[in-house]
C-alpha cells in the first residue's frame, strides 16, 4: 500500500512538472513570435529596405537581412549582392506584408479564397516550400461544388496536377447537374483532354450525357470562329465538327463507352463507322459469352455448392476446435506484448520528455543571454537620444538628425550659437509636401538657412547659406556658404564640411521659385539640387563650385556620388532649419 501511495505521490508530482514546462515552453513560444512580430513591425536593426508595387512611386518596406537569407532560399541567393535594398515591383504591399510575416514568425493570413493561387505562386517564387505544401492543402480543402471552376481557371498558369485532379473529381461527381453549365463549355480543349484521360485511368465508363456534351462544346466553339472565312466553310461542309471530335474520340477505349449507350450514340453522325460497326459486334460477341458463361456458372455453382456443404460440415467442427485454441494462445501472447509494449512506451517517454526539458532550458538560458548582451547597446542608443533632446530640441521631431554626433559636427560648422540654439524646423517635405512652390513660402527671406537632405539610399547631406533664398533672385552670393556630408559609404571620410572656392561666391547658391534647394549654378552642373516641382529626386555635379575632399577629381563618377550614391538620386526627406 505503501509503495502504491508512493507511486501515485511521484506520478501526480511529475505530471505537474511536465505541465509546467509544457506552459514555459508555450510561453517562450508566444515571447519568440511576439519578439520577431515586434522586429518587423518596429525600426531596430534593419538594415536592408524592399521596395514594391511600381517603379515611378514605390512603397518601402524595410527589413533585416539576416531573417530573410535564413528563412527564404530566394533571398539568400538575392542578399549575397553588395545592395541595401531590392525592388519586387510584381508584388502590392498587402502581398509582400504577408509573405513578410510567415518570414519572421510563421503567420500568414488567408482573407478569402480569391488570393489563394496568387499565394502559391508567391510561395513558388520565394522558396518557402513548407509554406506551398501548406497553401495546397489550403486549396484543395476549400476547393468544392460552388468554386471549383474558378480554381479550375485560376490554376491554368500554376499548373498543379492536384489541383486539377480534385477539380477533375468534382466535375465527375456532378456531371449529370452542371452539363449545360457555360463554364464547363469554357473548358479548353487540352482540359478536355485531360478530363478524358482522368476518367479512363479510373476505368469509368462515358455515359452518353458526356458524349452529347462533347458534341455541344464543338458546336459552341464552331460559333465562335464564325467571323473566319476558312473555317465557316470547314463547318458548313461538317469537316471541323468531324476533325475536333476525332482528335478526343482517338483517346477512348471501347470498353470505357457504355454498352447501354450504344444506340444514342448512333445518332452522332461524327462517330467512325468502324468505330461503331466494332462496338456492336462486341456488344453481340459479349451477349453470347454471357449466356454461355451463365449456364456453365450455373452448373459449377451447383457443383461446387454441393461439395463446399460437405466439407463446410467435416472442417466446422476442427475449425471451432481449433480456433478456441488459437484464441487462447493469441490472447495470452497479446497480453504478454501489450505489457512489454506499454513498459518500453513510459520509459522512452520519460527519457524524451527530460531530453526535450533539458534542450528547454538551454535555449532559455541562452535567450537570456543575448537579450543580455543587446542591452548596453539599447542603453547607450537612450542616452544619446535623451541627450540628443534635452541639449538640442530643435531636432527633437527630425526624421533625419538621430544622431548626436551629425548635431554636434554642424553646431562646430555654423560657429553661430545664437542662430543655432533659436532655429526650428520650418519645413519638411514628408509634413507640407514635395512641392519646390510650397518650400519657397516657408524658406524664402529667412536668411541664414540650413538644409538637410536623406536620400533613398539612406545617405544625408546638404548645406548652410548665411545670404538664404529668394524667390527668382537667381545665383546669390555668400562666402561663407558650405555643403557637408553626414553619412556615405565612404568610411572614415565623413562627416565632412566643403567650402566654397574662391573666385566661386556668386554662385554660391540658386534661387528659383520652381527649383528646389539648389547649391551651385542651376543647370547640368550644381554640386546639388533638387528637380523643380516635386523635390523627391535630384541630381549632383560636386565639386563645380565647392571644394573637393582631396584626392577626388572633379566631373568624375566618384565627385558626383560622393554625396548622395549617385548623380540622380532619390528624396527621402527634405528637412530647413532657420529662425
Amino acid at each position: 500500500m505503501d509503495n502504491n501511495n508512493n507511486n501515485q505521490i511521484q506520478n501526480a508530482n511529475q505530471n505537474q512538472n511536465e505541465n509546467e514546462m509544457k506552459n514555459l515552453q508555450k510561453k517562450v513560444t508566444k515571447n519568440l513570435i511576439k519578439d520577431y512580430s515586434n522586429l518587423l513591425n518596429g525600426n531596430s536593426f534593419k538594415d536592408f529596405s524592399i521596395f514594391v508595387e511600381n517603379k515611378s512611386n514605390p512603397f518601402e518596406i524595410k527589413v533585416h537581412k539576416s531573417i530573410l537569407s535564413s528563412r527564404s532560399p530566394f533571398f539568400n541567393e538575392s542578399l549575397r549582392q553588395e545592395s541595401l535594398f531590392i525592388s519586387l515591383n510584381q508584388f502590392n504591399k498587402k502581398e509582400m506584408e504577408s509573405i513578410l510575416s510567415y518570414i519572421y514568425y510563421g503567420n500568414i493570413s488567408f482573407e478569402n479564397q480569391e488570393n489563394l493561387i496568387q499565394l502559391l505562386e508567391i510561395s513558388i517564387y520565394f522558396k518557402l516550400n513548407l509554406l506551398k505544401e501548406i497553401i495546397q492543402k489550403k486549396i484543395l480543402n476549400s476547393i468544392n461544388y460552388s468554386n471549383f471552376f474558378q480554381f479550375l481557371f485560376q490554376n491554368r498558369n500554376l499548373n498543379s496536377n492536384e489541383i486539377e485532379i480534385k477539380c477533375f473529381e468534382l466535375i465527375n461527381q456532378n456531371f449529370s447537374q452542371i452539363q449545360n453549365n457555360e463554364n464547363l463549355f469554357n473548358l479548353t480543349k487540352e482540359e478536355i483532354i485531360k478530363f478524358i484521360q482522368f476518367k479512363q485511368e479510373k476505368k469509368e465508363i462515358f455515359q452518353f450525357d458526356f458524349f452529347q456534351f462533347l458534341n455541344n462544346w464543338i458546336e459552341k466553339r464552331n460559333e465562335r470562329l464564325k467571323g473566319k472565312k476558312e473555317k465557316e466553310k470547314e463547318k458548313e461542309k461538317g469537316i471541323e465538327k468531324k476533325r475536333l471530335f476525332h482528335s478526343f474520340f482517338s483517346l477512348f477505349d471501347k470498353d470505357s463507352i457504355s454498352k447501354q449507350d450504344f444506340d444514342k450514340l448512333k445518332q452522332f453522325d461524327f462517330f467512325p463507322k468502324s468505330f461503331l460497326v466494332d462496338i456492336q459486334n462486341k456488344v453481340i460477341q459479349d451477349n453470347q459469352k454471357e449466356i454461355e458463361n451463365k449456364e456453365k456458372e450455373i452448373e459449377e455453382k451447383w457443383k461446387k455448392e454441393i461439395e463446399d456443404k460437405n466439407k463446410e460440415i467435416e472442417n466446422k467442427e476442427k475449425e471451432i476446435e481449433e480456433k478456441w485454441k488459437k484464441e487462447i494462445e493469441d490472447k495470452e501472447k497479446e497480453n504478454q506484448q501489450m505489457k512489454i509494449e506499454i513498459e518500453e512506451k513510459w520509459k522512452k517517454e520519460v527519457e524524451d520528455k527530460n531530453k526535450e526539458n533539458q534542450q528547454m532550458k538551454i535555449e532559455i538560458e541562452d535567450k537570456n543571454k543575448e537579450i543580455e548582451k543587446m542591452k548596453p547597446a539599447f542603453d547607450e542608443y537612450e542616452k544619446k537620444m535623451q541627450e540628443l533632446k534635452k541639449n538640442f530640441p530643435q531636432f527633437s521631431d527630425s526624421e533625419i538628425m538621430k544622431d548626436i554626433e551629425y548635431v554636434k559636427k554642424l553646431q562646430e560648422w555654423i560657429n553661430d550659437n545664437n542662430f543655432f540654439s533659436k532655429m526650428k524646423k520650418g519645413f519638411s517635405a514628408k509634413r507640407d509636401g514635395f512641392n519646390s512652390q510650397n518650400w519657397h513660402k516657408v524658406v524664402d527671406g529667412k536668411g541664414k538657412t540650413l538644409v538637410i537632405i536623406k536620400t533613398k539610399q539612406n545617405f544625408i547631406f546638404g548645406g548652410f547659406t548665411q545670404a538664404g533664398f529668394n524667390g527668382n533672385t537667381r545665383n546669390i552670393n555668400d562666402s561663407n556658404a558650405f555643403i557637408f556630408s553626414l553619412r556615405n559609404d565612404k568610411g572614415d571620410r565623413i562627416p565632412a564640411k566643403f567650402t566654397i572656392k574662391k573666385g566661386k561666391e556668386g554662385n554660391a547658391i540658386y534661387s528659383r521659385s520652381d527649383v528646389g534647394p539648389s547649391f551651385g549654378t542651376y543647370g547640368s552642373s550644381p554640386d546639388f539640387c533638387l528637380n523643380s516641382s516635386n523635390l523627391q529626386t535630384g541630381y549632383s555635379h560636386f565639386g563645380n563650385n565647392y571644394n573637393l575632399p582631396n584626392g577626388i577629381t572633379y566631373d568624375t563618377n566618384e565627385a558626383k556620388s560622393y554625396l548622395a550614391g549617385s548623380y540622380s538620386f532619390g528624396v527621402d526627406e527634405l528637412e530647413s532649419y532657420f529662425i
